[in-house]
Parts: structure tokens; sequence; C-alpha cells
């Protein structure tokens, strides 16, 4: 953080897509909480729901008691969704449902099959377990995992066929419990086709495979649909994985839901009811929070205020590419999450890599410098927040709640083309020489 300059400044309240710090300054926050803040900073009717609860002295906690707020809340997701994904379950972190999911597709198969797949680039948490599936360069020490994690290259459907042929078992029967997805690659701005989901949907089914699709950025509306793999028709996997948002901003929750086939042969019976729990199953506040955070998505058309940012920002970032095509190589996105993959510089920036700590021996260093040196001038000139992917390409992510509006939009298009403006050279000669400095 202090390498962009957000670690040594102190907050002194949020509201909407603005920081208000504790030296009389603002600043406009471009990273939407990392998908966490679709609904801004502090949402007033996410706030009032909290604060209803505590003034009411609801029920917080207490596995012996019925929940009706994870009652509701399981039942206005199942409206939502499409097919009969109706069963959902809600811990607290995006990792935590994950490894949920995997579980329930383990046990739906009753122990009997052993091999996951993943893709290269994915990231689904980490945990030990969700770490082990996780494909970004932020898990670069190995810690164990699940066995039998098979990788297969992201958007690829040949080579998820592949992957199944290669694990089956000398029976002819298929070894593979789970296939993971994600059909829109928050961390690298990539997505699979409609076409290719469908056909690993129809994989899936014709091999007993359980589909996971994890939406945990992407969901609630941050991409345009409420989620991503909605806006193909008749698609629907076998476990959603959602989180960020679903809290509105100030809930830790989670959630996922299955099928209800599926649930049924995993875990209803008496024996195997409790084979997943957790201490807070049951808790009140989050759970009366997400159900506000959820109405609030879509009594306000989140995804289409996330329509309404593309089509500001994706024309936008476009022109600034064709501006400055010596430091922009290309920009992608869909809804209120965008890339800016910027490049360029001297190859003698590859020799500097020893003046910042974090980064020696790194191929990507030039890079991922000058990608630095545009968020800390951002930050630092334009008080505008943004932050860069360390998965994959490194773009610099523009991803702003969806309740920005068109002129902060723009503020900050016309603060990046003035960033971009002073020149890589002095961008790069600042900062290098301010880390440098600081090192030293």
């Amino acid at each position: 953080m202090n390498s962009f300059g957000f670690g040594r400044e102190l907050v002194e309240r949020a509201e909407g897509p603005w920081i208000y710090m504790r030296d009389g300054t603002r600043v406009l926050d471009l990273s939407g909480g990392v998908g966490v803040l679709n609904h801004g900073h502090n949402h007033p009717r996410v706030l009032a729901a909290r604060e209803r609860f505590a003034r009411e002295r609801r029920m917080e906690v207490h596995k012996a008691f019925f929940s009706p707020y994870v009652a509701a809340l399981s039942h206005n997701i199942a409206e939502l969704l499409p097919g009969d994904l109706a069963i959902s379950y809600f811990p607290n972190s995006g990792a935590e449902a994950n490894e949920g999911a995997i579980k329930m597709a383990y046990k739906y198969h009753g122990g009997r099959r052993n091999t996951i797949l993943r893709a290269d680039i994915s990231f689904h948490g980490k945990t030990l377990g969700a770490g082990s599936l996780t494909g970004s360069a932020e898990n670069h020490f190995q810690f164990p995992g699940l066995p039998n994690a098979v990788v297969y290259p992201y958007g690829d459907v040949e080579a998820v066929r592949a992957a199944v042929e290669a694990t089956r078992k000398p029976d002819g029967k298929c070894d593979v419990y789970a296939l993971m997805v994600e059909p829109f690659s928050a961390s690298s701005l990539r997505s699979w086709s409609g076409p290719a989901l469908t056909e690993l949907r129809r994989l899936c089914t014709a091999e007993d495979i359980v589909l996971i699709f994890d939406e945990i950025y992407t969901g609630w509306g941050k991409t345009g649909t409420l989620f991503h793999f909605m806006r193909h028709e008749g698609l629907v996997p076998d476990i959603l994985v959602y989180s960020k948002s679903l809290g509105g901003g100030k809930a830790s929750i989670s959630g996922y839901t299955a099928r209800e086939p599926l649930f049924r042969k995993a875990y209803d019976r008496l024996s195997d009811v409790i084979l997943h729990s957790t201490t807070y199953y049951g808790f009140g506040e989050e759970t009366a929070t997400a159900i506000e955070a959820v109405n609030v998505v879509v009594e306000d058309d989140y995804p289409a205020r996330a329509r309404a940012i593309e089509a500001i920002l994706t024309p936008g970032l476009e022109r600034i590419r064709k501006a400055y095509p010596e430091a922009v190589e290309r920009t992608t996105g869909v809804g209120a999450l965008h890339g800016v993959f910027l490049g360029g510089g001297p190859k003698l920036l590859d020799l500097a890599g020893k003046l910042v700590p974090g980064f020696t021996k790194d191929p990507r260093f030039r890079t991922k410098l000058i990608t630095l040196s545009v968020i800390a001038h951002l930050y630092r000139e334009h008080r505008v927040m943004t932050y860069y992917s360390p998965n994959v390409e490194n773009p610099l992510m523009v991803a702003p709640t969806l309740v920005i509006e068109p002129a902060e939009i723009e503020y900050f298009l016309t603060a990046l083309e003035e960033t971009l403006a002073v020149g890589l050279r002095r961008l790069l000669t600042g900062f290098i020489r301010e880390k440098a400095g600081a090192a030293w």
C-alpha cells in the first residue's frame, strides 16, 4: 500500500464512491473495494437495515432456532436465479464458500471420484483448499492442498474434455467430481464464450461432473447482468458461488447455491446433515444486511447501472489508448469491470528491479513498474484510487462502485489522460526516485 501512497494516510469517513481523509481531502474510489462495494461506501439503505436490526434487539446467533433471515435470503436468491438453483448456504468468505461447494461436489459422488479441474489463471481464494485451486501469481508459495487438482487452459473446452479423458478410470468411468469455472475472470479480464460454457454444461451433464461457477467478484450486477453467466440463456451451473457485494459493503457474508437434486443426494439425510456447518450459521445481522443489499441490487437495477458505466468507460478508455499508444497497449472490460494494459518504457527498467524490494527477478517488472507509477500519480496528483491485478498481464483495474455518477467517471478519465500526458519517462523517474529514496 505504501507503494501507492494509500498506506500513509488515515480515512475519516466514506460515502458512495468517495473516501474522505483526515487531512480534509477526498479520494475518488475507482477500486470498488475490489468487488465488495457495488453499493458504494455506506449505502443508506444498508446502514438502515443494520441499525434497525440492532435497535429492535433481534436474535443474532443461535444454532438451536430456525433463522427467518437465512430462510428469507435463501428464498430471495432462489427467486432470482435460473433453473432449480434453490438450496443456499451462507458462510463468511468467498474462499469458504468455494470450499463448501467443492465439499458438496465430492460428497455428491460419495467419495468415489478423486479429480477436480481448475483453470491455469483461476482465482478461488487463499485457504489451503481454495488456494490449491488458484492459479494466480499471488499464490507463489506451494502449500499443501487438495489432491488430484488438474489444470486446464482458461477458455479451452477441448482441453477440459482431454483432461476428463486423461483422468478416466481403467473401467472407463469418469474420475472428475467437479469442474471449477470463472465465467468471467475478474483478475485477468478474460471470459468464456457462451457456446463454450454451453459445451462445458453438456460435458458435465454427460459425465455427471458437478459444474461450479465462481462469481464471487462478478456477481450482483458487476458485469451488466445479475451474474455474468446469466447473459447466456438456458445456462445453469450445478453450484453458483458468490460473495463480496452480497453484504452491501458492510457484512462479511458469502454464499453458494446448489441445484436441489445435487443437495438432496449429497446431504439430505439425518446422518449427513451436519457434515458441513459453521459456528456462525444462522447469524442474523449479516443475513438481514444481505437481504436488503440484494433488494437494492434488484430495485435500483444494478445490472443496468453497470451497462451505463460501460457505455462511458469503454469509449473513454479507447480514446485514451489511441491518444497514448506508446503507453497503453489495449483496454478491455465489461460493465463496471475494466482493465488498462500498460506497456512501453525504456528497457533499462529491467535493470531497475534491484531498487524496488519485492520485484527482483520478476519477468514482468517493467509492466508492473509502469502500472505502479501511473496508479501512484493518479492518487497523489488527482486523488483517484485505482489498483492493479497481480494475475497474468497485470492490468490497471478500473472497477468503480455501481452508484458512481457519469461526471465522476469523466473526472477519472480526465485524470488518467492528464497522468499519461506527463509521459512514461517522467512518471517512472519520479516513482523510482521516490521509492529508491524511501528504501535507502
